[in-house]
């Protein structure tokens, strides 16, 4: 596996799911059933363009949605009921290269942003920059800062926040959360390093807090994970979520409530499921099937949802030479009505 850039194993991965195919805090996901519904919203939020690949999206407080892109390297905004979004943070900004999860958090006006290159590293010149976390003023979108991740070979897949304003990053490589301490300076290798979070290659993919608990998801695996937050912000003991049936290929996760997820599954024809958690068990409920071009991603505006598809076989399997390629399709999320939490 090559140690500088995102490794391609992973991204086939994720190819595969997309084919077959982040909290309870003061962050956007979390608060966004609060909102008033003073837009209708869109049955679709397209992007536009060709070859983006969208990965992740988030929304915030006041309706609007984020969305990145791994291979435009852009982070598009939808307002409040638009079913178009537009392009707001360019390519390059800040070094930011392609943009895998994205998470907005109102409590602090923050846009979280994992970036990382894709592919094998260049045959010459300097290697890529190493995986981050940037952030990005919310309403803005000018940069704050960034964090790169401690492990070597590391990439930064998708981000939660907690009460307390301490933020989670998966490190999917690696098998491993990362944690960014409120005011910290540096993101310190939280949880997994044991091995309780999977063996390399599972995919340690979605990300969300349910009270003091961070869950992750292993996408290859299909399982779902569950670590404490001890009250001096150590890692508990990891424990695996038991589900009444198999969430398969979970993506993109967000925290539902209190005790609830919405899970993007690549699995079959791709769904969005709800799994209530009790303890160390979950209830899996279908919400939606049906999601051809892969679901990667869920958000929250209001008592709707929003399933991103990725289209991630285009990126891993591009038209040879001379082939005709497929029709193209528009790259889009999908409304799903979820009601309250």
């Amino acid at each position: 596996m090559n140690k500088s850039a995102i490794s391609v194993a992973v991204l086939v991965a994720l190819a595969a799911a997309g084919c077959a195919k982040k909290e309870e805090a003061p962050a956007a996901d979390a608060a966004a059933p609060a909102v008033a519904a003073a837009a209708a919203p869109p049955a679709e939020i397209v992007i536009p363009g060709e070859r983006i690949t969208p990965e992740s999206l988030t929304s915030t407080a006041d309706g609007h949605v984020i969305i990145g892109s791994v291979q435009a390297r852009t982070i598009w905004r939808a307002a409040p009921g638009s079913a178009t979004a537009e392009a707001w943070i360019q390519p390059g900004t800040d070094g930011m290269q392609g943009v895998f999860g994205v998470f907005a958090d109102n409590g602090t006006s923050t846009l979280y942003a994992c970036s990382g290159s894709f592919g094998p590293p260049p045959a010459e010149g300097p290697p890529p920059p190493p995986s981050t976390l940037h952030t990005f003023d919310l309403a803005t979108g000018a940069p704050k800062a960034k964090y790169p991740l401690p492990e070597a070979g590391a990439f930064c897949n998708d981000i939660a926040v907690d009460a307390g304003g301490n933020v989670y990053v998966t490190d999917t490589n690696n098998m491993l959360i990362g944690r960014l301490a409120k005011g910290g300076e540096k993101i310190e290798t939280w949880a997994g390093k044991d091995g309780s979070l999977g063996k390399k290659g599972e995919v340690l993919d979605g990300i969300a807090v349910l009270g003091d608990r961070v869950l992750v998801n292993a996408l290859i695996a299909s399982k779902l994970y569950a670590v404490s937050i001890g009250a001096d912000g150590a890692a508990g003991k990891a424990v695996e979520i038991k589900t009444d049936r198999v969430v398969e290929r979970p993506d993109g996760m967000r925290s539902f409530g209190g005790s609830d997820l919405l899970i993007a599954e690549g699995g079959g024809a791709g769904r969005l499921s709800r799994v209530t958690v009790t303890g160390d068990t979950g209830k899996a409920v279908t919400l939606k099937e049906g999601f051809p071009d892969g679901p990667v991603a869920v958000t929250v505006v209001g008592t709707t949802a929003y399933v991103l598809e990725g289209q991630l076989g285009l990126m891993m399997n591009p038209p040879k030479p001379g082939e005709t390629p497929p029709p193209a399709k528009p790259y889009k999320a999908t409304a799903v009505e979820v009601g309250a939490p």
